[in-house]
């Protein structure tokens, strides 16, 4: 076109650019999440570290939440096994005839220092008798099989004493995994000719008796049920945190997409294509993780707690839920942080001033959360607890804490000021980008606000779980009794152990019972019955308050109980026999036996045995009446040990095995535990260890995150003259400064919800001190994962920092 034409009004009109269309639909959507896989697994270098460093988080938070989603079907398969080697309950008609099949069991459990080793005794009635699972045969007499922990332990230093004690026994076989609960369970099977039902053998046709299940306390089940609750936010918390990783050089490049044409909504489906990679990577490094943890739980024994590694696979339903929940969070968490964050083609608008925190719903969950727990009401009795509200109400209690911290961190820092140059590094680091600081320990926190929520609400309940016995283990220690009263038996049992290493004292006595002689009026009458107790006056003082005794005494003993001491009275008559022989007149076998007992026998008052128990009836010495003439009678044996040999119980316990291997050694204990109680409490503090390492775990990840992020930085500073020591003590302050914040809010949050609980239970707070401890080990956990962070600091603070590829 000339100048001419352009003069004379003519003009041209050049073709427009096509209008640009962002695409939609579908295949654009899928299109924008597989170029954010791309950019992540193509990204070089810095995009390879990223999304490994958020799989190694997600993944670590996916291995303990498969975990968790374990326990149903671990506990259901060791009840399983249990169940199936049980011989208790058959006691019905059609099982207490001999035959081809039968077997008479007995129980053999005893005690090895802190472990019990549980175990049967087995004698096969016929040819073809029934076997309990793990067994290929029943063992023959002075046979034995062994699970393989027993077989370890008796063949280890440490297991001498316990091999003496099944000296008489020869180890012939292994127990087979199927009957076994667990695989460190101390278990074993022996085979005695000498068993009969006159010594403790019952008769069973078959193995594998279900007892009814007994109904967990409504105080255990909220026990259980925060303990999950505090134990599983954390690592949710966590995997959130852990999509975040390298937020910044992320939107950097994701301003370059801007640059070349891509919409904010395209920008943000790349970044959660990103996010999604990193979550799919930490499923596959969680479940291998998870595959190889597993196996470790039959070689390690955590408070006594082993399992098979085929017991330790998560529900379907639960496995399901964790594979579809977490790639949903990491996707959600990406795009809620992009909100906050404006991407355009110039550039990333985070480092303006951003926008202040607000506070109104950070405060309004935990607010809710205790609204709802409150609300709950109060469980006493059989009520049924309110799982779920309990479960949602914990829940946002705890996810509100950790909501609460980063506007905590930016409200504390705001208008700090000056300082050493560490600490205004520090300060002025936070004070930019203090979000990041505080996700890092939020688990942390959450981990602390429930443990204090956890320990006061044991504290609460302790004692109700804890029966107080009335055993005096000042006086006696064990307990040794035998279901035959014999006379050789008794005296060789109370010198024996009067002379086994350790023991300081022995009571031993033979007891029967006695009858008042004559056949009743009537059929249905119950003849006048007493107990006759047999022993030397040193060991009868022990039970009853006697004064002046030689040998050839004999007394009438009252208890307390008026209406007792006349049925003792009925048949304790001095000057008029008694019948030895208690059976029945019209049972076979009765003979007559008749004793008299003394006239000149006092009336004493009963004291207490060590096992707390009140014995009345007759008391006589051997010179009265010798033990050999007791019929149906029992041998009992309380022992005191010195407490200054070691293993003084488990010599007493070698000397009953020596003396008849079906004595009954029991332990007396001032205080017993309940049993479910114990188990949760174990549990908790498996569940509490793994969720402690994991946040450790998490924390020096995010920390090598962060200081991967800030690379260049650092080492820019160090090229300008920054100290070493002052970049160091910068990095500490960063961590400690969110940490204290969170520690405190901690407290204040785990006291309160812990007192909420308390109430729930209709209990009172045993110890408001609870927290130090618990914020102590946070504290110390915390300055673990900054020295473990100094070694890669000082590679960043290297001049070669400053490359850029």
């Amino acid at each position: 076109m000339s100048l001419d034409t352009r003069a004379k009004g003519h003009t041209e009109t050049a073709p427009p650019y096509p209008e640009h269309t962002p695409p939609a639909g579908v295949r654009a959507r899928a299109r924008d999440l597989v170029l954010g896989i791309r950019f992540a697994v193509g990204g070089g270098r810095a995009g390879w570290a990223r999304t490994i460093l958020t799989a190694v988080g997600v993944g670590l938070g996916v291995a303990l939440l498969l975990g968790a989603a374990s326990v149903p079907n671990l506990l259901q398969h060791r009840d399983d096994r249990s169940v199936a080697r049980s011989d208790t309950g058959q006691f019905d008609g059609k099982h207490r005839e001999r035959s081809d099949t039968s077997v008479l069991v007995r129980g053999a459990d005893t005690d090895f220092r802190d472990s019990t080793v549980a175990g049967r005794v087995l004698r096969a009635e016929g040819k073809h008798p029934v076997l309990p699972p793990g067994l290929d045969k029943i063992p023959a007499d002075g046979e034995m099989v062994v699970s393989p922990a027993l077989r370890d332990l008796m063949n280890s230093p440490e297991g001498k004493l316990l091999k003496e004690r099944f000296g008489e026994y020869r180890v012939t076989g292994t127990i087979g995994d199927p009957g076994l609960v667990h695989p460190k369970e101390l278990y074993f099977y022996t085979g005695s000719d000498a068993l009969t039902p006159a010594k403790g053998g019952h008769r069973v046709a078959k193995f594998g008796y279900k007892q009814p299940a007994e109904p967990l306390d409504p105080v255990l089940v909220v026990l259980v049920v925060l303990g999950c609750v505090v134990l599983l936010t954390p690592v949710i918390i966590f995997i959130g945190t852990a999509v975040r990783f390298g937020g910044d050089r992320r939107d950097k490049r994701l301003a370059a997409l801007r640059l070349v044409g891509a919409d904010a909504r395209a920008v943000r489906r790349i970044a959660a294509g990103e996010a999604l990679c990193g979550a799919l990577l930490g499923l596959v490094l969680g479940g291998l993780a998870f595959l190889g943890l597993r196996e470790l739980l039959g070689v390690f024994d955590v408070w006594k707690v082993s399992a098979f590694a085929s017991d330790v696979t998560p529900v379907p339903g639960l496995a399901v839920l964790v594979l579809l929940v977490v790639p949903l969070t990491a996707v959600v968490v990406t795009l809620i942080s992009l909100r906050a964050v404006s991407i355009e083609p110039l550039g990333v608008f985070r480092n303006a001033k951003p926008r202040k925190r607000r506070i109104w719903w950070r405060v309004l969950m935990p607010v809710v959360g205790i609204g709802i727990l409150l609300s709950s009401g109060r469980l006493a009795g059989d009520l049924t607890p309110p799982v779920y509200a309990i479960g949602l109400g914990a829940t946002l209690t705890l996810i509100g804490l950790a909501a609460l911290l980063p506007w905590l961190v930016e409200a504390a820092v705001a208008r700090l000021r000056g300082g050493p140059v560490p600490w205004q590094l520090a300060i002025r680091r936070l004070q930019l980008s203090s979000g990041t600081a505080a996700r890092a320990v939020s688990g942390i926190t959450v981990a602390v606000a429930g443990a204090i929520a956890l320990q006061m609400m044991f504290g609460a309940m302790h004692d109700d779980f804890d029966r107080v016995t009335d055993n005096d283990p000042g006086r006696a220690k064990l307990q040794v009794r035998a279901d035959v009263g014999d006379g050789e038996l008794a005296e060789q049992m109370i010198d024996k152990f009067r002379t086994t290493k350790g023991v300081e004292n022995v009571i031993g006595t033979v007891v029967t019972y006695v009858v008042k002689p004559g056949k009743p009026k009537n059929a249905d009458d119950i003849r006048p019955t007493t107990e006759l107790t047999v022993g030397t006056c040193a060991n009868l003082r022990e039970l009853a308050r006697i004064d002046s005794c030689e040998d050839g005494d004999t007394f009438v003993v009252h208890t307390g109980d008026a209406e007792m001491n006349e049925w003792v009275d009925e048949t304790a008559r001095p000057g008029k026999p008694v019948d030895l022989n208690s059976i029945s007149w019209d049972e076979p076998g009765h003979r007559h036996m008749p004793w008299t007992l003394p006239a000149d026998s006092p009336t004493v008052k009963a004291r207490p045995d060590p096992g707390g128990e009140l014995h009345n009836g007759i008391f006589a010495t051997p010179g009265a009446i010798s033990p050999s003439k007791l019929v149906d009678a029992s041998t009992n044996a309380m022992i005191q040990v010195d407490p200054d040999v070691r293993d003084n119980e488990e010599y007493v316990r070698n000397a009953a095995a020596r003396i008849d291997p079906f004595l009954d050694v029991m332990t007396l204990r001032a205080v017993e535990r309940d049993k479910q109680y114990a188990s949760i409490q174990t549990g908790l503090q498996i569940g509490a260890m793994a969720t402690m390492v994991l946040i450790a775990a998490s924390m020096l990840v995010s920390m090598l995150e962060q200081l991967r992020e800030r690379r260049r930085l650092l080492a820019a500073l160090t090229a300008f003259g920054t100290r070493r020591g002052s970049m160091a003590w910068s990095v500490l302050w960063q961590t400690a400064i969110p940490v204290a914040l969170g520690l405190a809010l901690a407290v204040a949050g785990g006291l309160g919800l812990g007192f909420v609980m308390v109430r729930m239970i209709e209990k009172s707070v045993e110890d408001w001190w609870v927290f130090l401890p618990l914020t102590g080990a946070g504290a110390v956990l915390v300055a673990l994962v900054t020295l473990l962070s100094l070694p890669p600091l000082w590679r960043m603070m290297r001049p070669d920092g400053l490359r850029t590829e």
